[in-house]
């Protein structure tokens, strides 16, 4: 089937600034593909084109076959869009805010069982700025999808959450893929697109660095594996640099730490047994998505 959504080299220059720089992707029917990159590496700037919010300098995007730019009507029936920074007056309310963006659509969703589905039914009466910060970001999905979109574009949707309304957002985003909607999310939390990505592009200084699935990045990061254990008993760490499998011993406190090869579990712990110390709260260490974009691109994101 033909992508919902596709990219090819897009560029966006903002003065001297080049903000998107030859930027080519697609998002297939029915997946999450997750954008992800430091602030300022041009996601939004990116989702922006898409969403025909900004015209590009030069490139090609297609929504469902459409020009998001010369056919915006239609685009706007077909895409649903939770904007990194949307403005909602103060004093509408949580019912209010529903039914007036669902008379803006030909065949909107119904607003109340929407609002009922995403918890908001006990809020119908109050005011937006009333709202916890989780509260306005369940309302925000709300309004994306009410409008009965087949996708839908989710900027920074978690960023300010406190890590429990975090996680019920992405329980939500992944309610939102049951119902069948293809769904771009563009964020700088590795946790978050491990969970609930398909595909993720790592995007750096304005550039796709690279697609694929998060397995199949964290898979290009080097083979390096982590382990960390309390010894039993004093450990001097020169028994532990020896060994060939090691590349480094480190101490966290009463932790040792140590880095290696793909064999460095067995060789430590064949060591430790050697001479009778018990690894205390032994824990394993796998590449992660965060080695991967550090390895590619060698940055690390900024988690706030």
């Amino acid at each position: 089937m033909p992508p919902v959504i596709e990219v090819r080299n897009l560029h966006k220059r903002y003065g001297n600034n080049v903000a998107v720089d030859d930027v080519s992707l697609t998002v297939q029917e029915g997946e999450i593909l997750g954008i992800l990159g430091p602030n300022g590496a041009g996601k939004t700037t990116t989702v922006e084109c898409v969403e025909g919010l900004r015209a590009p300098d030069r490139g090609e995007i297609r929504v469902f076959g459409l020009d998001p730019l010369r056919d915006r009507a239609e685009v706007t029936r077909r895409l649903g869009v939770q904007l990194q920074a949307g403005q909602i007056p103060e004093r509408l309310r949580v019912a209010e805010a529903l039914e007036l963006y669902s008379s803006f659509y030909p065949r909107p969703a119904d607003w109340r069982e929407l609002m009922d589905g995403l918890g908001l039914a006990d809020k119908a009466k109050t005011a937006y700025a009333k709202l916890s910060g989780g509260q306005r970001q369940r309302l925000s999905i709300a309004l994306a999808l009410v409008g009965n979109p087949r996708a839908a574009i989710l900027d920074e949707l978690t960023t300010g959450l406190d890590p429990q309304a975090r996680r019920d957002t992405w329980s939500l985003i992944e309610d939102v893929r049951a119902r069948g909607v293809t769904i771009v999310l563009v964020t700088h939390f590795m946790e978050e697109a491990e969970r609930l990505c398909d595909r993720v592009a790592l995007i750096d200084a304005g550039r796709v660095v690279m697609v694929d699935t998060p397995a199949g990045l964290t898979e290009r990061a080097r083979s390096e594996q982590r382990i960390q254990f309390r010894p039993s008993v004093p450990l001097d760490d020169r028994m532990l640099t020896s060994l060939p499998d090691v590349s480094s011993v480190t101490r966290r406190g009463e932790l040792v730490v140590v880095k290696g090869n793909g064999n460095v579990l067995n060789a430590v712990t064949a060591v430790l047994a050697r001479n009778q110390i018990v690894a205390e709260r032994l824990r394993v260490e796998q590449a992660s998505l965060e080695d991967a974009f550090v390895e590619l691109t060698g940055k690390r994101l900024d988690p706030k």
